[in-house]
Order: structure tokens, then C-alpha cells, then sequence
């Protein structure tokens, strides 16, 4: 009904008992049942009945029906169409499906879509012969058992809206879909109350202009049901005009889309969020949907959406759009790696088609690309080194050592080492174009002076580097008086570098020049034919060493940068502890998967946390960076530590089994001095007592997360205050000449003895806790030595909360209780001189006491402190978590939470062992 735009519909069966030649109406809607009588029984050769009609030829039909009909609480209706279609089913034509309408003939689209609904009704209803109720064939009020059976199936609801009075009519699967009963959404006011606030506007926009053109709308919506839950819904609806200026009723369907919601939003968060760049276009090649990695590569979608593919960057693309357009028009998908214009960076790009048009993946290969790049390299260098130390043998070694170099100044070490002596050489000069100029990466036997005026030569094309670029030839000048001829621009570089002989060797790899490579000599010099033959094979060799040396030095530069992006760029501070941290990438490129945090909690309490994903690589430091964000959520739900991991490890579960990680999560507090440890797979902690003992907890790690079975075991241990936690990687006491055993044994070792100071200013425990930082490290990882594995080192210093700034009461159950603790709040702020805090205060521990007394259970407690904010908790003994509701204006209650979230900077709970407890955080006032 509501997509034909009708106001009645009806389902006639064919004979019933018997089979005589009559239609019987066995279901209508839309009409009350007085109006619909005439329709009730209709003989199948009557020749100006739409329904006879249908069954007998056999197909759908539209005829005009009686005048006179009223719909419910409307005018009649001056000329009704009646569209039927016959219901073929069960070896032959069983009956028919009909509409009326007042809006004039269904348009095509609505005639298949009656059609359609025919051949549904057929395949979803038992046939005469499948049912032994033969009060079934009389007639039956439109809510009969079969009909309700069928909504049931479908879970679909149908309602009405009298668009004057206001009034609303829902069937049975209606207010069975939105838990209410018919008084509760009797009105169409009512209905729009337990909308959610947030959806109301556009929905009621989608009526509006419904109700103004005349057309149908469609809308989804959160629906707050009585019981407390919160349904999506999707109603599609269809005004019916009463008279020719304005509709007076408005039909419709509604059915629950929560479940197709969740998915949908849990695959649109995926697709939003994967590394991967995807996007998905039309059949017109018009973007429809891209995600935050393709938004690096087209744009911003606010921008993109809409627009064609090929008017951006992707047009640019040689042959791209041919390749695109051919697999669509296939129906075959197809990958291909192509440079993006933008960014110039690799990516295999797959296109895959399907009805609506096409998605495409872009996932970045260009690290693949150089590794073969690379290894291209590497085999021409390795064919240049062979042919040259077949001609000589010290170009042999040099090609050897050239080998070993992995960075750009062991490249210039071995220059300095092998060619220098080899050939006489004074100096030695390594330069390198880059952003319009030549950069000195190394240089032995010039001064300071002279390399600043190397580097503010612009690259002119006139000098001997531009030349030997140029020309690809290497270029030997042998006294200054052919400098200066040559050059004589550049005399005045001859006063600095005091030299008077000097080879310029081009720097080529891969086709292109990098740079150039001078050697120079105290006095002028006559270069032979065999030292010009082997300085040209030499520097071959050199370039490619250079090239290779560069492209490591800008990945571990780059690696570098992104494993500190992914770690805290600085630890907050808290009254509760003073932190240390250090980082130390290993020594390859490759990011690793170590990482720590300081998380400040409720009531002054503090999280500290370490961990290592296993293994090198983006994918490892990826992971990193998604357990670090997932460690930030669960630690806001303020969870103890084996249930922080147990979550942690569901998440690496999903991951697959790629991934694994060690984790060490702990709590201090700051009020009682206990610290709550788990860890997976982790090192232990060490603990420095104040007077300078040191030990490690004896808490048996679980499997590391990914591998592990919750439960995690939880350890509690109490602190003195001055007692120092370190908390490690194992990369700082295990490598591979030395087992993790013996690495502990020498970080206690270093730890014993090093007690905290007497002073408690913040600068000096932080410098101390430094100096221990950087003692730690240089003992156990020695710069001068190479690491396969990264490390992380935190030091946390325990401070504890003074007592008299805590203060903690029993409360008395019942009401009474609000007014004993509001009592204890104004005498101790009074005693604190927190008196500007009394009236927030009182009432703030007034409506968390009362919610204890309505909703919980007892014994109650209320705890005050006094820290950088004034903290007000009220503890119980039930779990049960409360949540801010919105309360409407005839409610009585459901504020109190919203006004102490109101009155407060923050406020939570968090699970005690016998309870819960809900806490709350105020700014103290500014000190005149």
C-alpha cells in the first residue's frame, strides 16, 4: 500500500470449500472492516471488478472502484483506482493481490513492484490444501493468524497517520518491532518523543517534503524503545491525498535494520580504516566512496565524491583508464603496478567489477620495487667488482671492503683507507646534489672553511662537478695553472684548499648522477693511462657503494622518525610518579615493535605499560600502533590489568596468527601505595626499594597476547614511597651472544646501590631518574655496538598521596545517607579551605549517594582528595554501571547524572572488588 501510494489494500482467495466460482477476501488493511464488505465475497465472472478481471485474464489490471469510500478518519474519496494482480500458485490462478489508490494510475515501476509482491504472497502463504483450519477460507478481520504468521516471518510493521488529528495507527508487527503498546505511540507526538533527539531533525525533514511534493519518503532512525534499548529502524511511507490540494493521511512500512546496521558500520570502519587506499566508483565512473588511505592519493572526500575518476591524479596514469574500462566492460578483474603521479610511489593497484560498477585496491609496493631495484644493483656492482679485480688486485680489496660499507660515511672511511693510500692522494672529497646544490657528505684533508664554500656554490653547470655530471667522463687536472685557465672562476678556491692536483671521478648509479668524487694532491701530478684506467673502474664500484649507502641511510633515517611517531612524544606528569623513558632502534632499518606509555588514571592513579610486537617491519610497527590506541581505550574503562590484557589478547586473535606480542601492564596508586602487575610473555619488572635493593617480581608470565588463554593472573605488590619501577624490553638484556638470564643479572647488577636522593623538588628526581636512564643503557647497550633488536626503558619514581589530602567515611544505609555525606563534604572542605567548592561538592556527593540509595546496594563509602583536582568517589557494592539518559520534561528523574557530569571536569567508574565505584574530578579554584 505505502509503495503504490494506496489507502486500502485486500487478498481474495479463489473457491474456498468446495471451490465454488466465487473470490473470498480473507485479509484487508486500510479500511475498516464495515467499509470493506462489499468486497467480501465477488463473483469471479463479475465484469467490472478488478479482482475478477485479474484471475480471469490472468494479469494485472487497473478499474475504477465505487465512490464513496472513506478511509479512516478521512473524507471520502471522490474517484478510487482498484489495482489487481492475480496470485498464480499451487497449479493455477489461487487468487488475487489488490490496491487502492486515490492517486491516479501506478506508475510502471509500481505495477512490476505489485507483481512482484504477488509471486512473494504465493511462495510465503500455505496453499488450501497445506492447512487444516477451514474456518480459514470465510472471512477474516484484516489481523488474521496467517497474515500476523507472515509479518512475523518478514519482520515487518505497518502503520497509519492521520495527518489532522494527529492519530496513529500501527498493526501488531509494528509494535512488536518498537516494544511499545498501541497507547504509548497513540499519537504521532508520541512516536516522535522516543525518536533519538539526533535523528528526529531529518526524519521529520523526509515527512515534510513528503508531505509538500506528494511523494513517498524514506528514513532510518534510532528508536529509544520503553524497555531501555535502542533500535534502528527503517520506515518507508506514502501521503494519501484526501482532497486535490493536500494529503490527509500518511501510509506506511517499518522494519529493524540494527543488525544490518552493526555490520554495516563494522565493514564501513574496516574499509575506512585499512592501510590499503580503496574506493569504490559507479557505472559512470564517478567516485562513490573512498577511504582514508585513498584520500592521501585523490584528496579529501568531501571534494572527491561525486567527481569523475579520471579528472584527477588517476588520469594521469598512461593507460590506466583503458585498462580500467576494458576489465568493466569484461567483467574480469585486473591488477596492474603503476607510479602514482602525486606522490611517486609504487602501488599494485586490483580492479574488481561487479553490477553497480567497480572497486579498486592500491596497496604501496614501492619498498618491493626498490628491494628489486636493489638487487639489481647489487648484481651489476658485483659484475664491475669482479671484472676489476680480475684486472688488479687492489682494486679487489677495494671492491671487497666497498661491500661491507652499510652508510655514507663507511663508504668514505673505506676511500679514505684503500684508495687514499693507493694512489698518493692528499684529499678526499665526497659530494652529492641535492635540492639545487652539491652537499659534502664526507671529506678528509680539508679545512672547515673550505667545505662552507663548497656548499654555497650553486649548481651553476659551469664548474668541474657540473662537467663530470654532464659528461658522465671523469675529468683530471693536473697543476693550478689549469685550474685557473679552465676555471677561472673558481681561483678563489684554490687559497682554502691549498691543493694543486686533483681527479674528479663521476658518481652515476642507476643511470643517473648522484654526485662526484675528488682526489686531490699536495703538488701538480701527471696522471698516467693506468691510473686514469683504474680511478674510472674504481669509480663504478664507488658509486654504486654511495647509492646503496644513501638509499640506508634515508630508509633508517625514515624508520627512525616513524617508530618515535608511534611512541608518546612526551610522558605526562602526575603527582603520583616522575617518569624516564628511552628508546634505541636496532641497528638495521627495519621499525620495530617496542613501545611504552604512562596513562594517568582516576584518583591519582597511574597505568604504565611496555610491550614488544615480535619481529621488524611496517606491519610490526603498525600493529605497535594499534595495540598502543586499543591500550588508550580499554585504560579509559579503568579495568585492572589481567582484564586490560584479556582484551588485548581477543584483539590480537583477530589479527591472525602474524602477530604476536609481550605486554606488561601495572597500576599504581598513589593513595595506598599497591601496584596491580600482569604481564604476558613480558620481562619482569624490576623493583629499587628506597634503600637501594633490588628484585624482580615473581609473578609466572602468561603466554604473550595472540597465543595466550585468558584468564591473565594479576600480582599485587606494595611500594614504599622513593621506590623506582624499570620496566624493559628484552632487547636491553637479551641479545645474541648473551642470554636473558645473565642480561637481568647485569641490569640488577647496575640498579643495586643507586638509592633516589632525599630531595623531593621535581627537577631533581627527574634528573636522576635521566641519569639512571642513560646509565642503564650505556652499561648494557654500549653505542659503539651494533643491536639486531630495539629496546624500551621506562623508570617511574612512586610518590605518595600526603594523608591528610585523603579522607574516607562509612555511610548509613538509606536515604539518610545523602544528608550525612553532604555533612561530611562541608566539614572537610572547610577544613582543606575549599570552602568556593562546598555547594558543587555537596551536591555532586548528594546525587551519587542517591543513585546508591535508589539503585544499588549497600555498604555506601565516600572518599574525598585533595590533589592537582578535588576528587569525590561513592562506592557500593553493586556492578551494576550507571549510564546518562536524557530525561524528557514530564520525568521526575533521570538528571542526576547529567548534572554531576555537568558540575564535574571528569567522572567515571570503575570496578572495585566488591562493587563499583563512581568517581568525579573538579578544578580547585586559582590561588589569589
Amino acid at each position: 500500500m505505502a509503495e503504490l501510494g494506496g489507502f486500502a489494500g485486500m487478498v481474495h482467495w479463489s473457491g474456498g470449500p468446495g471451490r465454488t466460482r466465487r473470490l473470498r477476501l480473507v485479509a484487508g488493511g486500510g479500511l475498516p472492516w464495515p467499509a470493506l464488505q462489499k468486497w467480501v465475497e465477488i463473483a469471479e465472472d463479475a465484469p467490472h471488478s478488478a479482482p475478477a478481471t485479474a484471475l480471469r485474464d490472468g494479469g494485472y489490471v487497473c478499474m475504477p472502484a465505487a465512490c464513496g469510500i472513506r478511509p479512516p478518519d478521512g473524507e471520502p474519496v471522490a474517484a478510487a483506482l482498484v489495482a489487481a494482480v492475480p496470485l498464480i500458485g499451487w497449479g493455477g490462478r489461487s487468487g488475487t493481490l489488490s490496491v487502492l489508490s486515490a492517486r491516479g494510475e501506478p506508475t510502471p515501476e509500481q505495477r512490476t513492484f505489485l507483481e512482484e509482491a504477488a509471486r512473494w504472497v504465493v511462495t510465503h502463504v500455505p496453499s488450501p490444501e497445506e492447512t487444516d483450519d477451514q474456518q480459514w477460507w470465510h472471512t477474516q478481520p484484516p489481523h488474521s493468524p496467517h497474515l500476523r504468521t507472515t509479518m512475523d516471518a518478514v519482520q515487518v510493521g505497518s502503520w497509519q497517520w492521520n495527518v489532522g488529528t494527529g492519530d496513529m495507527f500501527w498493526d501488531e508487527a509494528a509494535l512488536r518491532l518498537l516494544g511499545v503498546s498501541g497507547t504509548d505511540v497513540r499519537l504521532f507526538g508520541n512516536w516522535a518523543d522516543l525518536v533519538h533527539p539526533d535523528d528526529l531533525p531529518k526524519v521529520m525533514a523526509a515527512i515534510e517534503e513528503s508531505l509538500r511534493t506528494g511523494d513517498g519518503h524514506e528514513a532510518e532512525y534510532r528508536f529509544r524503545r520503553p524497555d531501555g534499548a535502542t533500535r534502528w529502524m527503517q520506515s518507508r511511507g506514502r501521503p494519501v491525498l484526501g482532497d486535490p490540494d493536500a494529503p490527509n493521511r500518511v501510509v506506511g512500512t517499518v522494519w529493524d535494520t540494527t543488525e544490518s546496521r552493526i555490520a554495516r558500520q563494522a565493514v564501513g570502519d574496516v574499509m575506512l580504516y585499512m592501510g590499503d587506499a580503496f574506493l569504490g566508483v559507479n557505472r559512470n565512473w564517478l567516485i562513490t566512496f573512498l577511504n582514508s588511505a585513498a584520500e592521501h592519493l585523490l584528496g579529501p572526500a568531501r571534494n572527491i565524491v561525486g567527481r569523475g575518476l579520471w579528472e584527477g591524479p588517476a588520469g594521469q596514469v598512461v593507460g590506466l583508464e583503458e585498462r580500467c574500462r576494458q576489465a568493466a566492460a569484461d567483467g574480469v578483474p585486473v591488477s596492474v603496478d603503476i607510479r602514482w603521479p602525486t606522490d611517486g610511489r609504487w602501488y599494485h593497484m586490483r580492479v574488481a567489477p561487479h553490477p553497480e560498477g567497480l572497486t579498486a585496491y592500491l596497496t604501496d609496493v614501492t619498498e618491493d620495487r626498490t628491494s628489486v631495484t636493489r638487487r639489481e644493483a647489487g648484481r651489476r656492482a658485483r659484475a664491475t667488482r669482479q671484472k676489476v679485480a680480475a684486472q688488479s688486485g687492489p682494486i679487489s680489496e677495494l671492491a671487497v671492503a666497498l661491500s661491507e660499507a652499510v652508510t655514507m660515511q663507511d663508504v668514505v672511511d673505506v676511500l679514505a683507507a684503500h684508495v687514499m693510500p693507493r694512489f698518493g692522494s692528499a684529499g678526499l672529497l665526497v659530494q652529492v646534489v641535492g635540492e639545487g646544490r652539491l652537499h659534502v657528505v664526507g671529506a678528509v684533508g680539508y679545512s672547515e672553511d673550505h667545505i662552507r664554500s663548497l656548499e654555497r656554490l650553486p649548481l651553476s653547470g659551469s664548474g668541474p662537478v657540473e662537467e663530470v655530471a654532464l659528461t658522465r667522463k671523469p675529468q683530471f687536472i693536473s697543476s693550478p695553472a689549469e685550474w685557473a685557465a679552465r676555471y677561472p672562476w673558481l681561483t678563489h678556491l684554490l687559497a682554502t684548499s691549498a691543493k694543486q692536483a686533483w681527479a674528479f671521478l663521476p658518481v652515476i648509479a642507476s643511470g643517473h648522477p648522484v654526485g662526484c668524487c675528488v682526489l686531490s694532491y699536495y703538488e701538480p701530478r701527471r696522471f698516467t693511462h693506468e691510473e686514469r684506467d683504474l680511478l674510472t673502474a674504481f669509480s663504478g664500484m664507488f658509486a654504486q657503494a654511495l647509492s646503496r649507502a644513501r638509499l640506508y641511510d634515508t630508509e633508517h633515517a625514515r624508520a627512525q622518525t616513524l617508530q618515535r611517531a608511534l611512541l608518546p612524544p612526551a610522558l605526562p606528569s602526575t603527582p603520583a610518579l616522575t617518569t624516564a623513558a628511552r628508546y634505541l632502534p636496532a641497528s638495521s632499518t627495519e621499525v620495530g615493535g617496542d613501545w611504552y606509555d604512562v596513562i594517568p588514571l582516576s584518583a591519582e592513579r597511574v597505568a604504565l605499560i611496555i610491550g614488544d610486537v615480535m619481529g621488524h617491519g611496517l606491519g610490526e610497527a603498525a600493529t605497535m600502533g594499534r595495540l598502543r590506541t586499543a591500550v588508550h581505550t580499554l585504560a579509559d574503562l579503568d579495568l585492572p590489568p589481567d582484564e586490560i590484557l584479556a582484551h588485548l589478547n581477543d584483539l590480537f586473535t583477530d589479527l591472525g596468527n602474524e602477530f604476536y606480542a609481550t605486554c606488561l601492564y601495572c597500576v599504581y596508586d598513589s593513595v595506598t601505595g599497591d601496584c596491580s602487575i600482569a604481564r604476558a610473555g613480558h620481562p619482569p619488572p624490576a623493583v629499587i626499594l628506597p634503600d637501594g635493593s633490588v628484585s624482580f617480581s615473581d609473578l609466572v608470565p602468561d603466554p604473550p597476547l595472540g597465543a595466550a588463554e585468558p584468564p591473565f593472573t594479576n600480582l599485587q605488590i606494595s611500594l614504599p614511597e622513593g621506590s623506582r619501577l624499570v620496566l624493559y624490553t628484552d632487547g636491553l638484556v637479551e641479545s645474541a651472544s648473551r642470554d636473558i638470564d645473565i642480561g637481568m643479572a647485569e641490569l640488577a647488577k647496575i640498579l643495586t646501590g643507586k638509592p633516589v636522593g632525599t630531595t623531593r623538588a621535581q627537577g631533581g628526581d627527574q634528573a636522576q631518574l635521566e641519569q639512571l636512564c642513560d646509565a642503564v643503557t650505556g652499561a648494557l647497550l654500549p653505542a659503539e655496538q651494533p643491536t639486531a633488536d630495539d629496546t624500551a626503558l621506562l623508570v617511574a619514581l612512586t610518590h605518595r598521596l600526603p594523608s591528610d589530602s585523603v579522607t574516607r567515611w562509612e555511610l548509613p544505609d538509606g536515604p539518610v545517607a545523602a544528608g550525612v555525606a553532604r555533612a561530611h563534604v562541608r566539614e572537610q572542605l572547610g577544613v582543606w579551605a575549599l570552602d568556593d567548592l562546598v555547594m558543587t561538592t555537596e551536591l555532586v556527593a548528594s546525587e551519587l549517594v542517591g543513585n546508591v540509595v535508589r539503585h544499588a546496594k549497600g555498604p555506601a563509602r565516600l572518599r574525598l582528595l585533595r590533589s592537582r583536582t578535588l576528587v569525590c568517589e561513592v562506592s557500593d557494592g553493586s556492578a551494576a554501571t550507571p549510564r546518562i539518559r536524557r530525561a524528557t520534561d514530564a520525568d521526575e528523574g533521570g538528571r542526576g547524572l547529567q548534572l554531576v557530569a555537568a558540575l564535574s571536569q571528569r567522572w567515571g567508574t570503575r570496578y572495585t572488588p566488591d562493587g563499583k565505584c563512581i568517581w568525579t574530578e573538579q578544578a580547585l579554584p586559582t590561588q589569589p
